[in-house]
């Protein structure tokens, strides 16, 4: 009786190992749903940017920085005049203020603050990204396209999903995001002093701006 037990045991452990190995478990926020297929535009790297704003205090206009950071690469890819997919990466160490820039030495100072370990990190995690994973079309509201994609920012990697509008004129791309709120904490952006992170929004806004050129 006992190996009779011992046998049906042994047999509904390697049935239950069998199944598990036939049903990979995938994510879904993961999955690239779109395709490579199609005609490649590279980032126009020099007219493209992803514009950023953080908040002291409180979330107004009159208690913000504001500034951009360029891309250092990027492509698109377009098949049958849509968008399929896209991937975009940021230099950060180009991050910069705007608000600041007719001071010089405040803009030093905080330029080098955000770069440094109690935020970017920018020494040790020189880039950041977004790779599209989902393109949806949208009849609503302002924006003709809804972008589902992956957001990176100090190696920690968050779904992130945006409203924009895409033309596609020719050889020629655009891509403009909605500001859209991201919470730094969420990438592991936190002030190294706790009092300094509760005068200091977790919200930081970002919009991306791309224009792409088709490679020959």
């Amino acid at each position: 009786m006992k190996r009779i037990l011992f046998s049906l045991a042994i047999s509904a452990l390697f049935t239950v190992v069998s199944c598990s190995k036939e049903k990979p478990v995938t994510s879904d926020t993961n999955e690239v749903t779109t395709t490579k297929d199609g005609s490649r535009f590279v980032l126009d790297t020099l007219n493209s940017n992803v514009e950023w704003k953080g908040y002291k205090v409180f979330k107004s206009e009159n208690t913000s920085h504001f500034g951009t950071i360029k891309f250092e690469s990027g492509d698109v890819t377009i098949k049958d005049g849509k968008l399929e997919s896209g991937k975009f990466v940021a230099d950060m160490a180009s991050l910069s203020s705007e608000d600041l820039k007719n001071d010089a030495e405040k803009l030093e100072k905080l330029n080098g603050h955000l770069k440094s370990t109690d935020f970017f990190e920018v020494e040790k995690f020189p880039t950041s990204s977004y790779e599209i994973t989902k393109v949806s079309s949208s009849s609503e509201g302002d924006y003709n396209t809804i972008l589902d994609g992956n957001l990176t920012i100090k190696g920690i990697t968050k779904p992130v999903q945006f409203k924009a509008n895409v033309a596609v004129n020719g050889a020629e791309v655009s891509i403009a995001t909605e500001p859209k709120d991201v919470m730094r904490e969420d990438f592991g952006v936190k002030f190294q002093s706790p009092a300094a992170n509760g005068v200091i929004k977790n919200e930081v806004t970002l919009q991306i701006r791309v224009k792409a050129l088709e490679k020959k």
